[in-house]
């Protein structure tokens, strides 16, 4: 098989260039998601504490049944049910997000949001002009797998914000991420734009990793969503108790939506990208028959993609058991995303077998 035309050195550092300028615009972002949660009104939050003091002899009170009657004709009028939430059989109203719900507080979010897409679409050209420096997918080491997830993680953010779905919420924990995956890869990580090594010349390349690539980055938002509930149950079990929460938890978590929203945010995003995931798996066996003549080695990644896979399937099994919704399952969904991680970082990088790309 041929390989590829020789790396251009100009492109190549044209990407450089175009990431470290993401990182900027994405730095100009993090400091207007901040403003976002400061200068947001603290006076308008939704009172998690009303809604869990108020009345409860009376959400306990049966509603009663009436029958009128029309024309000689009995009607019998349903009584309201209210569906308590499965999370933590709280009903809790969602908090207005961190503009808080006043117009300064929104004008810092609108900007941050627009410096994200901004962001967004220079780290974009960068992963491009990487791939054109060398004529292939940027797929090829650890840096451009870094570089490509945390663009396609901002990519799903925007996406949901665009589908009108209340994440407004997770921008600046979204931020501050990138932010890290993207200082990890230009300083550890950081790999020349170079060839791929024969095995990786595959169309298979292209249908695996980008599926392995997408996934990743749903389980992190799904994860980021976990770790938000875990703190907003607290914070509610807290108020429930007769507890009284510091001055900047209630600041912060009073903007979030209620913890049963974001458990159930958390169990709708992975849901969704399970059968991804499995088809990932999947297409990376048929890739290992073309490449190594067996479809299953259990090499160190196979083995902890399986292991991921098991993970989660034991996690959405859990969270539609009865027993299982809330904090049990929320802990389950974290094991399952650490998975992820070291197979993402800890099988590439420390771990040697045929999988091992990792180019530092």
């Amino acid at each position: 098989m041929t390989l590829a035309a020789a790396t251009n050195e100009n492109l190549a550092n044209i990407s450089n260039v175009l990431i470290y300028s993401a990182m900027a615009v994405y730095t100009l972002a993090f400091f207007a998601y901040i403003a976002e949660w400061l200068f947001g009104s603290r006076s308008k939050v939704a009172k998690t504490a009303a809604a869990l003091t108020a009345k409860p002899a009376e959400a306990k009170k049966a509603p009663a049944v009436t029958v009128n009657t029309a024309g000689g004709t009995a009607v019998l009028e349903r009584p309201k049910v209210t569906v308590r939430a499965a999370a933590g059989q709280r009903d809790v109203p969602d908090g207005p997000g961190a503009h808080g719900g006043d117009e300064q507080g929104d004008l810092y979010g609108r900007i941050a949001i627009s410096l994200t897409v901004l962001a967004f679409l220079i780290e974009l050209g960068g992963v491009i002009a990487r791939a054109a420096s060398v004529e292939r997918a940027p797929w090829g080491n650890m840096y451009e797998f870094n570089i490509t997830f945390s663009t396609v993680a901002v990519g799903v953010y925007l996406g949901l914000l665009a589908l009108k779905k209340n994440v407004r919420w997770l921008g600046l924990f979204l931020i501050t991420s990138v932010l890290l995956d993207l200082g990890l890869a230009v300083t550890v990580l950081y790999t020349a734009s170079d060839q791929l090594v024969p095995a990786l010349h595959s169309y298979w390349l292209y249908i695996h990793v980008s599926t392995a690539i997408f996934c990743g980055a749903v389980f992190y938002v799904g994860a980021v969503g976990t770790i938000l509930y875990l703190f907003k149950d607290s914070y509610e079990n807290k108020l429930a108790s007769g507890g009284t929460p510091g001055t900047f938890a209630t600041s912060v978590l009073e903007r979030l939506p209620s913890s049963a929203s974001l458990d159930k945010f958390s169990y709708r995003v992975n849901a969704a990208v399970f059968p991804l995931w499995t088809f990932t798996i999947i297409a990376g066996a048929i890739w290992a028959g073309d490449a190594w003549g067996r479809y299953w080695g259990w090499d160190p990644k196979e083995t902890w993609s399986f292991i991921t896979w098991v993970a989660y399937a034991c996690y959405l099994h859990a969270r539609a058991t009865a027993g299982w919704k809330g904090r049990k399952a929320a802990y389950l969904a974290l094991i399952a995303f650490g998975c992820w991680l070291f197979n993402y970082y800890g099988v590439n990088i420390f771990v040697s077998g045929k999988h091992s790309y990792a180019g530092v």
